[in-house]
């Protein structure tokens, strides 16, 4: 006996075990109703419909409270109600995608500000210890000229240390030690900087990626991957 022999009762029941047990989805029923009358017949009986309602939308299939949206309800067939819901259901997904894409991309931007911030902060406290290096530097040579002046030295060496050691107006120990802790504390506030910056740029790529997977979407990728009418020619021309 073939398969075309089996009863229309036998088909049935097979089809609602698989419904049942979800080994047949929606799109499974469709491919079954353009593959032959019988089986396009078979595949549009309200209980197989009825069945995939409560399995794919359990939340959606109570009763509702409206009774316009239940009388709306019972006018359509089971087939026109799954689809009205399954329609529901993606636009409701395509939001939550979107949000999720504009979360993502809040994320990004956040974290891209607050990587210049950390670049300006940077450069800014590497620009405070370059003059504080400089002036270091400067009483430096104060303090070796304060120092040189008891020593014998030619007169017009000795008459720039002379000069140099009157032009400096602030006390050189006292001024000496806050500049070294000034130093100081420059470098443990730019290796700082430098360590919330590694991290900041960690999570920018952990965003930047969670961004590419929430924006990716297989349909539209395949299509801008392959332009439609490029295959079919090339298939013709084979065939020529």
């Amino acid at each position: 006996m073939s398969v075309s022999d089996l009863p229309d009762e036998l088909w049935a029941r097979v089809l609602e075990l698989g419904a049942a047990s979800a080994a047949l989805g929606f799109r499974d029923l469709c491919c079954l109703a353009i593959a032959s009358r019988r089986l396009r017949r078979l595949s549009l009986h309200p209980s197989l419909w009825s069945g995939l309602i409560s399995r794919d939308f359990p939340s959606q299939s109570q009763p509702s409270s409206s009774s316009s949206s239940s009388q709306q309800q019972q006018q359509l067939d089971p087939k026109s109600l799954y689809r009205t819901k399954f329609e529901r259901h993606k636009l409701r997904m395509a939001e939550a995608r979107r949000r999720a894409v504009y979360e993502a991309e809040g994320r990004v931007l956040a974290c891209r500000r607050r990587l210049t911030e950390l670049e300006e902060s940077m450069c800014a406290e590497g620009d405070r210890m370059k003059a504080t290096a400089q002036e270091l530097d400067s009483l430096e040579r104060v303090r070796s000229a304060s120092v040189a002046l008891n020593v014998w030295q030619p007169q017009v060496v000795h008459g720039r240390q002379k000069q140099l050691v009157q032009q400096c107006t602030v006390p050189v120990d006292s001024r000496f030690s806050a500049l070294h802790m000034e130093l100081k504390v420059c470098k443990q506030q730019i290796s700082t900087y430098k360590n919330a910056y590694n991290k900041e740029k960690l999570k920018l790529n952990e965003y930047e990626e969670a961004l590419s997977r929430a924006k990716y979407h297989p349909m539209q990728n395949s299509n801008h991957t392959s332009p439609p009418g490029n295959e079919p020619q090339a298939k013709r021309k084979r065939l020529k």
